[in-house]
């Protein structure tokens, strides 16, 4: 990484404890990402879950939910909701503002446990509210989930009675709609992950843009398995034009794990040579130097072992040839971007 870059954004980052500042702040935020949940594996209390929010604005979507009541604890306690406006003399935490006012359409990438299970414990006391995803998504959740015998039926689809708290919303690749509500505007492609199809949207508002991928993995062309490069050629005019703000990605497992057994997901050298592929796309290396990745997904293990999110952040870095600024989400966080 070139070391005027590196040193400019490290004197960005705050090391002061979280209810003195964000994890990370750019020098011209538009977004605010709040990470709830940034773990896969055993940890189940800290499970996907990302909560992107304009700056000044008391709106916000959750990107996948597999830890939500308790992530928005962790980050009230850690003051990553303190600037969020909530009613005067109410009974709820700011926690559960967040959950009822803020927080206006989920985006779910793909119905595995660890990207719902939030979702569905928070359900009951959660106000109506869109859930935006592919149909091979949301046919999952309605078919299987919210279908009155794992979980009552809060969707609008499905198995009778239906509570109709959740209305699903289909949406059709690179197809913007724009969430009722707010002024957000969002998109969506679909990702390669294992067997199963999942889901990278992007956020957009006043001209600016937050991507947030789900579970994915590398792409494959000599199967004519190229889902992240047809992103990439989707998103690069945004890139190009510096308009895209920070791109949250999967890093699940270090290099060393066996290709045969990352079942559809990523390592750092799969991430590099993604973004390298994203460079490619945008016509040069310049045009992604200095851009904001966080890295979430690192699989937890009871292995006594180096910590798994330093070993991945010591990998990505050790091969960063391209001055890409990669963050390690860290639960309760909050990341201005």
């Amino acid at each position: 990484m070139n070391a005027q870059i590196l040193s400019s954004f490290r004197n960005l980052i705050k090391k002061e404890p979280s209810s003195q500042g964000p994890a990370f702040a750019d020098t011209h935020p538009d977004f605010e990402i709040i990470a709830l949940g940034t773990r896969s594996g055993v940890i189940d209390g800290n499970l996907t879950s990302y909560m992107v929010r304009p700056l000044g604005r008391n709106e916000a979507v959750l990107c996948d939910a597999g830890t939500l009541g308790h992530g928005l604890k962790i980050a009230e306690q850690k003051g990553s909701l303190d600037d969020i406006p909530i009613m005067p003399d109410s009974s709820l935490s700011r926690a559960g503002h967040v959950l009822k006012q803020t927080v206006r359409a989920y985006l779910i990438s793909h119905p595995h446990l660890d990207h719902i299970a939030g979702l569905v414990l928070a359900s009951p006391d959660d106000t109506p509210k869109p859930i935006y995803g592919l149909p091979s998504t949301l046919n999952a959740l309605s078919s299987h989930l919210f279908n009155n015998e794992i979980w009552g039926n809060q969707g609008n689809r499905g198995a009778e009675p239906a509570i109709g708290k959740y209305s699903y919303q289909d949406m059709e690749s690179g197809v913007a709609q724009t969430i009722a509500k707010s002024d957000l505007t969002i998109r969506a492609w679909p990702l390669k992950h294992g067997p199963m199809t999942s889901t990278a949207f992007l956020i957009e508002t006043n001209g600016k843009a937050v991507l947030y991928l789900g579970d994915t993995e590398a792409d494959k062309p000599e199967n004519g398995e190229q889902k992240l490069h047809e992103l990439w050629e989707a998103i690069a005019p945004l890139v190009k034009e510096q308009r895209l703000k920070a791109i949250v990605m999967e890093a699940t497992y270090t290099n060393d794990h066996p290709e045969n057994a990352l079942a559809g997901h990523m390592t750092p050298e799969h991430v590099l040579q993604s973004l390298r592929d994203l460079a490619l796309v945008c016509g040069g290396r310049h045009y992604v130097r200095g851009l904001k990745v966080l890295i979430t997904h690192v699989k937890e293990t009871f292995h006594m072992t180096e910590n798994p999110v330093t070993h991945i952040a010591r990998e990505l870095n050790d091969g960063n040839d391209m001055g890409i600024y990669f963050l390690m989400a860290k639960q309760g966080e909050s990341y201005l971007v």
